[in-house]
């Protein structure tokens, strides 16, 4: 049985069907699975039944396995967190701000996967944005004003000891193991427009949030230029919703897209677990 590939008609994201990713793959399913990765930037697989071995074993066929920060790992399993919230909890959404996944590490991972096991009954999406079609619409004057730039990102407002999920408070509010360092006061420079590793194609990476600067712009400056850019980059039609269901796989092309989680689930668990891909093979 062959993968079958069918577009969300929004501006990001597939569902693909046909195949069990708690199999070995064949060599011609990895690699419709990277073409529809590249192509559409998200891709969902719903229906499958998958442990956190089988999670790391398919991460493992797209690449080697990537490091998350600031986060603790499940037991026995040193490349799986676990996005966690209780139903009593009252803390602030984890990763409710747009971001691309630990873009201040020097080599961020190219793809994140997650998978949902207690999926609330409704609310919990997941909002993503295509960066390769903002940057393709973007306004000519914008546009030349970020082309060339280079972007300063750093953890430090999320998960330095001040950040917000580091604080001694906020990590005893919240069901996920964080971890908060003092490296997370490190900064890291990349391109704010880069060209895409495996397609070649231009995508805007990261936003106002990882990104605390931007090179040779004064800091109000850079700040205002930011927010105009933000602004810009999660527009409706630049945004895929994705519902969740449970036993559904998500993967992501975290060089074309910025994503942030929702609420409006209150009163109900949610569940996932995840692994990132340093480099796609």
């Amino acid at each position: 049985m062959s993968i079958s590939i069918d577009p969300s008609g929004q501006s990001c994201g597939a569902t693909l069907t046909g195949v069990d990713l708690a199999t070995d793959l064949s060599p011609v399913d990895i690699e419709t699975i990277k073409h529809a990765l590249f192509e559409h930037h998200v891709i969902c697989f719903p229906g499958q039944h998958l442990c956190d071995s089988d999670l790391e074993r398919f991460g493992g066929q797209i690449g080697p396995l990537g490091p998350d920060p600031y986060l603790g790992h499940i037991d026995g399993h040193e490349h799986v967190v676990e996005i966690v919230r209780e139903a009593d909890e009252n803390s602030a959404i984890h990763a409710e701000v747009w971001h691309s996944d630990w873009s201040f590490l020097p080599d961020p991972p190219e793809v994140s996967v997650l998978y949902g096991i207690t999926i609330p009954d409704e609310g919990g999406d997941t909002l993503f944005a295509n960066q390769r079609m903002a940057l393709a619409q973007m306004p000519a004057d914008l546009r030349s004003k970020v082309l060339e730039l280079t972007a300063t990102h750093s953890a430090k407002d999320a998960y330095s000891y001040q950040g917000i999920y580091g604080t001694e408070e906020a990590r005893k509010s919240s069901s996920i193991d964080i971890r908060p360092s003092e490296t997370a006061m490190e900064t890291e420079p990349h391109p704010l427009v880069m060209n895409h590793p495996h397609t070649g194609m231009q995508a805007l990476f990261g936003c106002l949030g990882y990104i605390i600067a931007l090179e040779d712009k004064g800091y109000i400056e850079g700040l205002k230029l930011l927010m105009e850019l933000r602004e810009w980059q999660t527009r409706d039609e630049f945004i895929y919703r994705h519902k969740w269901q449970p036993d559904m796989l998500v993967m992501w092309d975290n060089y074309s897209v910025l994503h942030r989680a929702t609420g409006g689930y209150e009163g109900q668990p949610r569940k996932l677990h995840r692994v990132t891909v340093s480099t796609v093979e």
